[in-house]
């Protein structure tokens, strides 16, 4: 069932429409992983669907009735007494006319505050960034949506945080949920279909990421070849219309319109957003030793953060710091940098130390400075691993236009803001790198590429973040915050560290209970052997109509189609129409089949 349908959706802000006459259904039971470059309108787009904005063009279609709420990427919390007070005023839980229904949602706010370690007592202006998001979610889902809308819910979330949130929309506590998210292994455990926002259309993949990576691929490869072709043709014909003068005497008008055709047709076509272009110069090498730890302990208000540390960092460590929000991660960054004093123990710092530091807060970033100021002050030259480059040059491969150059930090959005530190980062040798959740806000194409830049490097890292693919594809090693203060380090990623830990769970946030007299729920009944092939068969032919759509839809839009006789003019659009009604009705069967399969797994 269709809770919601977009048709031909246009919407324009600044030099290129941001929808361009986009199309997406959401079905009964999808959780959609909502991906795009950073800037191309996925934010927007969610307001649109969340009733925050409005179209410029198309038209946008729900379900009578349909319950949609949205957790936006900061969330805000109306003042209050109390964690509680404040939620129920931006819920409008007060406001329900039936007394029953709004007791039983108080009830269910408390249970998934409690649910994710919050004090429904503490007032909201003492939250941290991290509480605020959890607050949010718990109200989110208390309010028990039709149609849930998540931007970027893991900011600010560590992975006890991230676990219960994906444990939670996997038990179905929306109907159908669309979530912007840069975290791959959130994606892979939780969406039924990726939909990506690429130049103003909104293409469907059924399936992870993982299965979005592998279809992508292909299918870049493909129009990197079909614009290798048409470029191709394109110069034959402007060859052509500049032959000498027996050649334009007798020309063919029809082929001199088809060629103003392809330079408007070339001129409209939007090439992809390019990458960020990094490079990281490790400078001088250090001495053999970084830091060497010996009983080192430190607490705040009588907390403990580290009890008796012993931790010794040589040359080209490469650790990754894991562990809940307030468990002292980024303190120990600093005592190992020497910023910090230890309450007892000994500190030893190595030579030759050349550090960056990647601050979460961006507390390095002046909001009055312009771009140019804040990357090389005083100077037109940055001195890059590649070399010298001008400064304007140096911006451009962070994404960054001439036209910006001179806009000040204040300016900027938070991804935007992520890539300025980096590149002021990358801007200087360094051969110890200390990155605190540099993963937030970027684009996934940036990541990676972030990712492939810290395996090339050849200095020390230390590296913050609840990004488990990031971690698993950059450290070498991990330091666990345990609890109580106590650290342990193991080889390996994330994942390596779940197959080592003895003691499992030791960092998740505790789900409760269920009580002794909680119905249960039916038992989903096992897919049969002709469901499991049905299954196995549906992304193929799904794969095939797509293919067979796009073909169709290129051929519609040539420009000598209108030559075509009125019987293929009408037999072409009702294929259109029956492609567009056979994929909706098999992306519904291929989700209904996927869900029972996964819940069968798990039960």
């Amino acid at each position: 069932m269709a809770l919601l349908t977009i048709d031909n959706a246009e919407l324009v802000f600044g030099l290129h429409p941001l929808l361009d006459r986009a199309n997406l259904t959401v079905h009964d039971g999808e959780r959609i992983g909502l991906i795009g470059r950073n800037g191309t309108g996925k934010s927007s787009l969610l307001n649109i669907i969340a009733g925050r904005g409005a179209l410029d063009d198309g038209a946008i279609r729900r379900q009578d009735g349909l319950h949609v709420v949205m957790v936006e990427q900061e969330p805000l919390l109306p003042e209050a007494d109390s964690l509680h007070a404040s939620l129920t005023a931006r819920g409008g839980l007060e406001d329900m006319h039936d007394e029953r229904e709004r007791w039983r949602a108080d009830a269910r706010l408390f249970e998934y505050l409690h649910r994710f370690g919050l004090d429904e007592s503490r007032p909201p202006q003492t939250a941290s960034g991290g509480e605020r998001k959890r607050a949010a979610l718990a109200l989110a889902l208390a309010m028990q949506p039709d149609l849930l809308l998540l931007d970027e819910p893991t900011n600010h979330l560590d992975i006890a945080g991230i676990t219960l949130l994906e444990d939670l929309l996997l038990k179905g506590q929306a109907r159908a949920a669309i979530i912007i998210t840069h975290d791959r292994a959130f994606l892979d455990r939780v969406s039924t279909r990726i939909v990506e926002l690429d130049r103003g259309l909104l293409r469907s993949y059924p399936g992870n990421f993982s299965a979005y990576e592998a279809r992508k691929a292909d299918q870049l490869a493909e129009e990197e070849k079909a614009s290798r072709r048409f470029d191709k043709f394109w110069a034959q014909e402007e060859v052509w219309i500049r032959q000498g003068i027996k050649a334009r005497r007798t020309r063919n008008e029809g082929r001199v319109r088809r060629l103003e055709a392809l330079r408007v047709e070339r001129a409209a076509r939007r090439e992809r957003i390019g990458n960020v272009k990094l490079a990281l110069d490790a400078g001088e090498r250090s001495g053999k030793l970084v830091a060497e730890l010996t009983g080192v302990s430190k607490g705040f208000d009588g907390k403990p953060l580290i009890r008796n540390l012993d931790l010794r960092i040589l040359r080209g460590d490469r650790i990754g710091l894991i562990g809940t929000n307030g468990a002292g991660k980024s303190t120990l960054i600093k005592i190992i940098l020497g910023e910090l004093a230890p309450d007892t123990g000994e500190v030893r710092l190595g030579t030759k130390q050349e550090i960056a530091y990647f601050d979460q807060l961006r507390d390095q970033l002046d909001p009055d400075k312009t771009l140019v100021e804040t990357i090389s002050p005083g100077s037109e030259w940055v001195e890059t691993a590649d070399g010298r480059k001008h400064v304007m040059s140096y911006l451009s491969d962070f994404l960054f236009p001439p036209q910006r150059a001179q806009a000040k930090v204040s300016m900027l959005s938070g991804g935007e803001r992520n890539r300025l530190l980096l590149a002021r980062l990358f801007a200087r040798s360094a051969n110890v790198l200390v990155l605190d959740e540099p993963t937030n806000d970027l684009d996934i194409e940036s990541l990676e590429l972030l990712e492939d830049t810290l395996q090339g490097y050849g200095g020390t890292l230390l590296l913050v973040s609840h990004d488990r693919a990031f971690l698993d594809n950059v450290v070498t090693q991990t330091l666990v915050a345990e609890g109580e203060g106590r650290w342990k380090e193991y080889v390996g990623g994330y994942s390596d560290w779940l197959t080592q830990r003895s003691v499992p769970d030791v960092i998740e946030v505790k789900a409760t209970a269920p009580t002794k007299n909680a119905a249960r729920p039916a038992p989903v009944k096992k897919l049969s052997f002709k469901e499991q092939r049905e299954l196995e068969q549906l992304p193929g032919e799904l794969e095939i109509l797509e293919k067979e759509q796009s073909d169709l839809a290129l051929r519609m839009s040539s420009a000598e189609y209108h030559k075509q006789a009125a019987t293929q003019l009408k037999a072409d659009r009702e294929r259109a129409a029956a492609i567009e009604q056979l994929l909706a009705k098999k992306f519904e069967r291929w989700v209904e089949l996927d869900q029972r399969a996964g819940q069968t797994a798990s039960a």
